[in-house]
């Protein structure tokens, strides 16, 4: 398993960086996306996939198959059925951000069938008792390997997770890393490193979650990683082509309704919202399906690898409708094309309109599988009948 190069000294953290670092997701060059553009319209038309040419969504279609039995715990039914997955350019509209989001496209229908999925994300308790039951550590409490880092001191290959930290000043945009750091003894236990502690945070999000982490709590839970089309299906809620979770207006009715970030990223947190930092689970309604926080507060794994066109990729026929799909075979990212990714989706509470805005529910981020920082997480989902 890749892991990051743990140092405090800037150069070597730059590395360890890049190495395991899901937030390179939001930083596409503009040179990169306009090729994205080009290769997804070319394969687009190569294979035919059912959409709109104009980018509209065909309506939801919700299916009629009712869960039988008692619902699992803490889990809500998902009908399944068939939807468009992906998102429109959202450049230009109200809290739409600066990405055109060309990974999210081209619209496409999808069918899923229904599965039951965790009504919150996974919290620090609930985490806490899996890893009572199994003695279980993280990838982030474990020290990288002297063979994955060969050229590493051995004194710096220590324990630890990536953390955001506010820059004193104002910082530009597209350096990351001026508000990320990797932060040796930072885990789920010590989210902003040594010295913190959950005490009294036994309803937030577990963060701290490297991708094996997740899978290894979903197979004791007897639960599994969404897909990346069940997970979307369930966001939408039943909803056709909606910016949000919950419908189409940011704050309806002038009420926040998921924790984003306010104020001007990275620097200055107006916590308008209420949280500056992450929220407890279920602080925000939940959408149609009886789900909280699909949009902000952590990113969310899902068991597809990423892909920037797995939209285009999959080799389906003219006017198909996907059944189930599960992603691509293998990762590929552009930008770091030696590093195995999964899709994460949801956003967190460090989007903003200026930066990120994948509150968006059809977007897309990624991560590499070993990498984990504060503000990722997830949740599980369950077969149903």
């Amino acid at each position: 398993m890749s892991r990051r190069r743990p140092t405090p000294s800037p150069a070597t953290k730059r590395s360890a960086t890049r190495r395991a670092f899901p937030i390179i997701a939001w930083i596409l060059p503009a040179v990169f996306l306009l090729v994205a553009a080009a290769v997804i319209a070319t394969r687009g038309r190569n294979h035919g996939i059912a959409r709109s040419p104009t980018g509209d969504f065909a309506p939801t279609v919700p299916a009629p198959l009712a869960a039988s039995g008692e619902p699992p715990p803490g889990m809500e039914w998902i009908p399944g059925g068939e939807f468009s997955m992906g998102c429109r350019d959202p450049r230009g509209i109200a809290h739409g951000g600066p990405d055109a989001m060309a990974d999210a496209r081209p619209i496409h229908r999808v069918r899923v069938d229904g599965f039951w999925m965790d009504r919150t994300e996974v919290t620090n308790a609930q985490f806490a008792a899996f890893v009572s039951a199994t003695d279980y550590v993280t990838v982030a409490e474990q020290a990288p390997r002297a063979e994955d880092f060969p050229a590493a001191p051995p004194e710096r290959l220590v324990a630890g997770s990536i953390v955001f930290t506010p820059p004193p000043e104002r910082a530009p945009l597209g350096d990351h890393y001026q508000w990320w750091n990797y932060v040796p003894g930072a885990d789920w236990r010590h989210p902003a490193g040594p010295g913190s502690d959950i005490s009294g945070h036994d309803d937030d999000p577990v963060v701290h979650i490297a991708y094996a982490d997740a899978e290894a709590f979903a197979a004791w839970a007897g639960k599994r990683l969404p897909t990346e089309a069940e997970w979307e299906f369930a966001a939408r809620g039943g909803l056709t082509g909606a910016l949000y979770p919950w419908g189409g207006d940011f704050r309806p009715a002038g009420k926040w309704a998921a924790n984003t970030w306010q104020g001007d990223f990275p620097g200055n947190n107006t916590r308008d919202d209420g949280y500056e930092g992450l929220a407890p689970v279920a602080m925000f309604p939940p959408n149609a399906y009886g789900l909280f926080d699909m949009s902000g507060n952590v990113w969310e794994w899902c068991s597809d690898w990423y892909r920037p066109d797995t939209y285009v990729a999959d080799g389906a026929p003219p006017g198909a409708i996907i059944h189930n799909p599960s992603g691509p075979a293998e990762s590929f990212d552009p930008r770091e094309p030696g590093q195995a990714k999964r899709v994460q989706r949801g956003g967190s509470y460090l989007c903003s309109e200026q930066y990120c805005a994948r509150y968006l529910v059809g977007t897309r981020g990624k991560g590499e599988v070993s990498s984990a920082t504060n503000h990722i997480g997830f949740r599980c989902v369950k077969r149903g009948p």
